[in-house]
């Protein structure tokens, strides 16, 4: 095992002690092929399942399991009218499995996130029975406020460069607390702590994966 392998299993550790303190289940996985048996293992077949807006779980190569077992998909995506989207939003709130990333996590074992239309922290804060975080090792900061810079100097401007969004951040890299209609940074939460135990389940992945 590589330093650096054993660096991120070892923080890992640390982490889903924290987490298990925090009503939140978690996992070490060394690559995304272990991480997406993983999920396959924690998920049954014929369950509901859908996400927010997460690069590491395409990266990873979950979205493509996914698609070829035996789920029901809930894809926002799909809806072609407003009318479409609102239904589609109402079943991913009741979906048996909702799938995420995270801006940051501290080695705590607090989650950091901000989202734009609020879809995604909304499903993590409550609906879905069970939410799964998946996060490449380069999430993982030393404190709140590390993560809170992380999501807003880091994360959110390369997701603005991907969804084509025109804010100051997406032309400087830096956050300008903006209030531009492009913005992507409405809702900032913290989840400090799961209020249904082991509702939310956290699987590290030994790879830098996502923004």
């Amino acid at each position: 095992m590589t330093p650096k392998k054993q660096y991120y299993e070892n923080t890992a550790k640390t982490i889903i002690a924290n987490l298990e303190k925090r009503q939140m289940k978690g996992w070490y996985c060394q690559d995304s092929a272990a991480a997406v048996k993983k999920v396959l293992e924690l998920v049954p077949e014929q369950s509901s399942v859908t996400w927010g807006g997460t690069m590491t779980m395409e990266e990873c190569g979950l979205m493509d399991a996914l698609k070829k077992g035996s789920y029901t998909l809930i894809d926002r995506l799909a809806a072609k009218t407003p009318e479409e989207k609102k239904a589609l939003f109402a079943k991913a709130v009741c979906a048996d499995y909702f799938f995420m990333s995270a801006n940051a996590i501290t080695l705590n074992g607090e989650l950091i996130n901000v989202d734009g239309a609020g879809n995604r922290v909304a499903c993590l804060c409550s609906g879905p029975d069970n939410v799964i975080v998946l996060a490449g090792m380069n999430k993982v900061v030393t404190t709140l406020e590390d993560g809170h810079n992380r999501a807003r100097n880091t994360a959110a401007p390369i997701n603005t460069l991907r969804l084509n969004k025109k804010t100051p951040c997406s032309l400087t890299g830096k956050c300008a607390d903006c209030q531009s209609p492009d913005c992507i940074c409405s809702q900032i939460v913290v989840t400090r702590r799961s209020h249904i135990p082991g509702r939310i389940k956290v699987i590290l992945i030994g790879e830098e994966l996502g923004y």
